[in-house]
């Protein structure tokens, strides 16, 4: 037990989903995008990533975005799988971690995702361990659903007022630094996982 802790508030990629992102660049370049890189990073300055992490478009809008942007005609099959190319696995011993904390304390998820992604990490834990993400919480919250995303303050705001939790009782995980950076500005007790660090190896030693 952790002390003082009631409620963990789990990041989902790079804290329970293995990733990958040098693959999806490598999908792209197979498929005869070569500056995949160059492309990325400009439609970083549009609207498409956010408004698909938000839900404000959809699978369609988005292939749509990335065809544009990739300037040679590819199927929607092809771009899709190049874009979930990121996605790796769920370790079986992070799984039963989760079991095991569950025992203890509230379990939520708060991800940065999307539609497409969200169907295929779904996919991925079902096939491998015949699970679906919300069998491993008391809550998701994923951005495109609920049209909030990290690092904005009021997703984190959402969650505490939603659930009555008080944020000195609740923990955060998360990969990215500007995340963990909100969570404490509104006083919740975080935990940063670095490049390397997992859950099971580095936070919640089992015995």
């Amino acid at each position: 037990m952790i002390k003082g802790i009631r409620h963990i508030l789990f990041d989902l990629g790079g804290v329970l989903l293995n990733l990958d992102y040098s693959r999806t660049e490598q999908a792209f370049r197979d498929l005869g995008i070569e500056n995949f890189d160059e492309m990325f990073s400009q439609l970083k300055q549009t609207p498409l990533f956010d408004e698909l992490e938000t839900g404000k478009i959809g699978k369609a809008d988005f292939v749509a975005g990335l065809r544009s942007a990739a300037g040679i005609e590819v199927s929607d099959e092809d771009l899709l799988k190049a874009w979930n190319a990121m996605l790796l696995d769920f370790p079986l011993r992070r799984l039963q971690l989760l079991q095991q904390l569950r025992l203890h304390y509230d379990l939520l998820l708060l991800s940065n995702t999307n539609e497409v992604h969200e169907e295929a990490f779904n996919l991925i834990l079902n096939q491998a361990h015949g699970l679906s993400i919300g069998m491993l919480f008391d809550k998701v919250y994923l951005s495109h659903r609920i049209g909030m995303h990290k690092p904005d303050a009021a997703v984190f705001e959402h969650i505490l007022n939603e659930n009555g939790l008080k944020a000195e009782h609740t923990l955060f995980i998360d990969d990215s630094p500007q995340h963990i950076e909100t969570a404490k500005r509104l006083g919740i007790q975080t935990i940063w996982l670095e490049k390397g660090m997992t859950i099971e190896g580095d936070i919640f030693l089992q015995k």
